[in-house]
């Protein structure tokens, strides 16, 4: 007899159910009842293997195995980011697959097995690419953007007249829990369904919210989820009690139907409860009743499945038993035999799927015939600004690759608040080209969700400082997908962010924003931060290039302050112009620096607004007899650490110049690749304060000032 007080209840309640005369069944509530006890006891497992200290994932599903039902009405074929409850679904879905052995595929997850089929041992998550299952974090609502962006892509893609790895009619069905549906992230990302739903913009998705009543330990007031989501505009409501498997399976079905056919979003609200707590960790007894926990075993989906297999004479009580006792005895070995299976054994293993480079495709497409751009090409063009080399590039892209999709507040009707996308819409069109509503976590989701459907999405953040209420959807989202899925699932993608400080006129902290951290410590995303025109558009073609190669994200991190800056040291002098790279001579490597200057007294390392600071500096410094080169990083992450202390070893002294703070800023790296690669040289820096940046001239006095740089360049070199 089993110890578990939920297994053991199922087991007697099965054997005591009493025979009905209800119509034979015809097979699918069979197909449910196996794939919810697989999940029960799959659940099971991983609890003992938890306290054997052999297993290292225990959120199960049980209780939501209703969710089997779900897959049922749906196609294989239809993409599914699942909640980590869905293991009712996964096995469900994976009945409709030949080939499929998803008992073993979860618990080697659970063991962290570097034989996982899913993310190879990284992480426990749910995710096949057989059965179009997106894999997801445990991060609480987070994978809701890219489900609206995925199902906005699917109408994208018709209206281009292109092809995903999806029927043109699929239906994206992303999962969610009731204390989930309360965070900003699944609010926002609902509004923004709904929001394209309402103008008649196509969004098959259907929405599950899995309610059982609590997360972890704080209970979701009774009723709120019908009241919250029950009489949403434009959102078609479903509901269905996930202890009774007929009325679960009619009413997915029906939502599924309605969504396929009209191309709108709907609710689907699955009344389930939580069995055996939140974790195997979770002691449910500190804050909830004896009673109230044991009520809930009453509304088992397992022992409502049985029920009406029993009521239908397609089981007898034994039978069902019988069944379930077998699938428990299949877990049982396939738990031995994972256990013996490898682990992963290195950080090379583990950081594989991170990125996968291919320098040499990416160099291939950054250099091919682009498409049409008429009889003006902006090579021909003579000097441009950052702001107009940029322009010239995103349409280059634009014209090179069909696939390339540019969007974000503002970008297509005014073209951008700095003109940079100006005119773009006008000559790609408004489905290429289009303005997003006010929300980031939005704009990053239509990124991750187009990405997937096979576009090349180059979204715009429209200030550094806005990135921050969205970082998410880089960290727990973009950055992770190829980890999660062993780089089965990659998210190309390109954002355009223009930070940094020194802007005149229109500053303030929220437009004059100084702060990388956020984007620096992601593991495997890139870090664009040109300076001059010419590696701005030929850097913007590389990041693309490695979007559409390889699967990168990239932030491209544009100097609001140099947008139109044209000249130098004086005015007049269209210093700071620059013609515009052909796509034949303007590829900047991923990590490579730029180096300005020969001299051999000192080297300026800086980036963005800090390059023509330093150039002027280095200047000023030739006039008193000290030879100084400037190095422009260019490339924040990765950074060009081979080209750093190569330009180091050229004069033995380094001043970096950082424009970011003190504290969490560029130099830290910086100084500590210098160190860590050997330099034995003297090193110093400069930077802006810790602070943040206010309006007017009260930014000179927590921004890095040229003078500043001239002052520690001279300490330095004893000038």
């Amino acid at each position: 007899m089993t110890d578990n007080p939920v297994d053991e209840h199922f087991l007697t309640a099965a054997a005591a159910l009493a025979p009905g005369r209800a119509a034979p069944d015809d097979g699918e509530l069979i197909a449910l009842f196996d794939a919810q006890a697989g999940s029960r006891h799959l659940d099971l497992a991983a609890r003992e293997l938890g306290a054997r200290g052999e297993g290292y994932y225990s959120i199960g599903s049980s209780g939501h195995e209703s969710n089997a039902a779900v897959a049922a009405a749906l196609r294989p074929t239809d993409p599914a980011l699942l909640h980590y409850r869905s293991g009712g679904f996964y096995l469900r879905r994976a009945q409709q697959v030949p080939g499929q052995d998803p008992l073993r595929d979860v618990l080697l997850g659970v063991v962290a097995s570097a034989e996982d089929p899913i993310s190879a041992g990284r992480h426990k998550v749910f995710g096949n690419a057989g059965l179009h299952v997106i894999p997801q974090t445990s991060t609480i609502a987070s994978h809701l953007p890219r489900a609206v962006g995925l199902a906005f892509a699917l109408g994208r893609a018709a209206k281009l007249g292109r092809t995903t790895p999806w029927p043109q009619d699929a239906v994206v069905v992303c999962g969610f829990g009731d204390a989930s549906a309360n965070h900003s992230t699944a609010t926002g990302a609902i509004n923004s369904a709904l929001h394209c739903a309402y103008q008649g913009l196509p969004m098959p998705l259907l929405l599950v919210c899995e309610d059982n009543g609590i997360g972890i330990s704080v209970r979701t007031p009774k009723g709120w989820i019908e009241t919250a989501f029950g009489g949403r505009a434009g959102l078609a409501h479903h509901t269905a009690d996930g202890a009774d498997p007929e009325e679960c399976l009619a009413v997915a079905r029906r939502a599924v139907r309605e969504v396929r056919r009209t191309r709108r979003p709907a609710l689907l609200h699955l009344r389930t409860v939580r069995l055996m707590g939140h974790a195997g960790s979770d002691v449910e007894s500190g804050y909830r009743s004896r009673t109230e926990i044991t009520a809930d075993y009453a509304r088992d989906p397992l022992l409502g499945t049985a029920r009406a297999l029993v009521a239908r004479r397609a089981m007898t009580p034994a039978a069902v038993v019988e069944r379930y006792e077998r699938i428990r005895a299949e877990v049982a070995r396939t738990t031995a035999e994972v256990l013996t299976r490898p682990k992963l054994t290195g950080p090379e293993q583990v950081m594989a799927a991170i990125h996968q480079d291919r320098p040499e495709s990416v160099r291939v497409r950054a250099g091919a015939p682009r498409g049409d751009l008429g009889d003006r090409l902006p090579e021909d063009e003579g000097p441009l600004t950052l702001a107009q080399a940029l322009n010239r590039s995103l349409a280059e892209e634009l014209a090179r690759d069909p696939r390339v999709l540019v969007f974000g507040e503002d970008v297509a009707r005014k073209g951008g608040v700095y003109g940079v996308t100006r005119g773009l819409r006008a000559r790609f069109g408004g489905t290429r080209v289009f303005d997003t509503l006010l929300d980031e976590q939005s704009i990053l989701g239509t990124a991750l969700g187009t990405g997937l459907a096979g576009f090349v999405p180059v979204p715009e953040i429209q200030y550094l400082a806005y990135l921050h209420n969205a970082a998410d959807q880089l960290r727990g989202e973009a950055s992770t997908l190829g980890f999660f899925s062993d780089g089965r699932y990659r998210n190309p993608m390109v954002v355009r962010i223009a930070g940094y400080g020194y802007q005149k006129g229109f500053g303030g902290h929220f437009h004059n924003d100084n702060s990388v951290a956020a984007l620096r410590d992601l593991p495997g995303v890139v870090v664009a931060s040109p300076s001059r025109p010419d590696d701005a558009a030929a850097m913007l073609r590389t990041c693309v290039s490695a979007a559409a190669e390889d699967g990168r994200v990239c932030a491209f991190l544009e100097p609001i302050a140099l947008y139109h800056t044209r000249d130098l040291h004086e005015p007049g002098d269209g210093g700071w112009l620059a013609s515009y790279p052909a796509p034949g001579t303007g590829h900047v490597p991923i990590g490579r620096a730029r180096e300005h200057g020969t001299g051999t007294d000192l080297t300026l390392v800086s980036f963005g607004n800090g390059v023509p600071m330093s150039l002027r500096v280095a200047r000023r410094l030739r006039d008193r007899g000290i030879g100084a080169r400037v190095l422009d990083l260019r490339w924040l992450a990765p950074l060009p650490v081979a080209d750093l202390l190569a330009a180091a070893e050229a004069t033995g002294a380094v001043l970096v110049v950082d424009e970011t703070r003190r504290s969490g800023g560029v130099s830290e790296p910086v100084v500590t690749a210098l160190v860590d690669g050997g330099f034995r040289g003297r090193i110093a820096r400069v930077t802006s304060e810790d602070s943040f940046i206010p309006l007017g001239g009260a930014a000179q006095h927590v921004l890095l000032s040229e003078e500043a740089v001239e002052k520690a360049a001279l300490e330095l070199t004893g000038g």
